[in-house]
């Protein structure tokens, strides 16, 4: 057995110890210091069977990455997976997926993550049974009308964009300290600048501009104001859901977010202006590049690492792994309890 030490993750998210059952678990849920970690975990950490280090994405102190480092024990990252539960993160619901990666996340460019191992190297051709998994699994995802996060309204767009008569481009706010971006994007950007780059590419079309859901929601702070652009693009106010935001649209502008992929399972050309896991693979209009990503891939292909291979599911109820095709009829069921409670 192997023996993980977790450390700095909120109290919430106890939940990881379900996820890592074959391992001996130690977790320092608070914020540590330089002299608690050398004088009591290192020590602990020298002396255990097959120790590894896990942490929540970046929120760690530098020492410990540094002692992973020089001590050649491996330092493995959480994050949650592409379809994570009802409500938000911040909400505290636990989530349903979850990616394990070392030495960095799919969201951070700087190196090569599992998943861009896997796009740079599988060979999707001679697995016929897995891209047939990924066309079923893209139109189950699009039919069931679920995203990442699953707690926005759905609404009759058509009231809300009103009649189309002229290109139609939305603009994919995010969390503007995220990681995502930070790690994402070479050069500083905010959600403004974004709708002013698609404003300014886009003469004449009908800019509309979704703001982050948690952004709407309250549980993260905006550093751009919407109201600063409301005067050249179209700003929805409220949180409604992504699918039905998707519908009319010609075109997606984004930084690093997820939402751009879900733009692209269902054939809206997407502009990245940073560099998310789908982009540099010859499916986006790429405005950073990463010369290590020189396969082509399709939309199939990207979708089936992204969901099939490169995160694990897990049923909160029943305590076990489970399937992609699992988690999505679950949260499928999750979602219409939720909407008739």
């Amino acid at each position: 057995m192997t023996t993980a030490f977790v450390f700095g993750l909120s109290p919430w998210k106890d939940f990881i110890r379900s996820w890592l059952p074959e391992e001996k678990i130690y977790c320092q849920k608070r914020a540590i210091s330089w002299l608690e970690f050398h004088a009591v975990w290192a020590p602990l950490i020298a002396i255990s069977k097959s120790p590894k280090i896990y942490v929540w994405g970046y929120k760690h102190p530098h020492f410990i990455e540094r002692f992973s480092r020089l001590s050649r024990v491996p330092l493995i990252r959480i994050e949650d997976g592409f379809i994570r539960s009802v409500a938000l993160g911040a909400s505290k619901a636990p989530p349903l997926s979850l990616c394990f990666d070392s030495p960095v996340l799919y969201y951070d460019p700087s190196s090569q993550s599992s998943l861009e191992r896997i796009l740079e190297t599988y060979d999707f051709l001679a697995d016929p049974t897995l891209l047939l998994r990924a066309r079923r699994g893209m139109n189950r995802l699009i039919g069931s009308r679920l995203s990442k996060y699953n707690m926005s309204r759905d609404v009759d767009v058509r009231s809300i964009y009103g009649p189309k008569d002229r290109k139609r481009i939305l603009v994919l706010g995010q969390v503007e300290d995220d990681m995502s971006i930070i790690k994402g994007c070479l050069r500083p950007m905010t959600n403004n600048d974004l709708v002013h780059l698609a404003v300014q590419e886009n003469p004449g079309a009908h800019v509309i501009y979704k703001p982050h859901p948690e952004i709407l929601h309250g549980t993260r702070i905006a550093r751009s104001s919407p109201e600063e652009v409301r005067s050249i693009a179209q700003v929805l106010d409220h949180d409604i859901a992504l699918a039905d935001a998707f519908e009319t649209i010609d075109h997606v502008y984004t930084i690093t977010s997820l939402s751009g992929f879900e733009a692209l399972i269902r054939g809206i050309k997407v502009t990245c202006l940073g560099m998310p896991f789908y982009a540099g693979w010859g499916l986006t209009d790429d405005r950073q590049s990463c010369l290590r990503r020189s396969a082509r891939r399709s939309v199939e292909e990207v979708f089936a690492a992204a969901y099939l291979l490169y995160p694990k599911y897990f049923h909160p109820q029943q305590m076990t792994m489970i399937s992609f095709e699992e988690a999505l009829e679950l949260l499928h069921s999750m979602k219409h309890a939720s909407a008739n409670p």
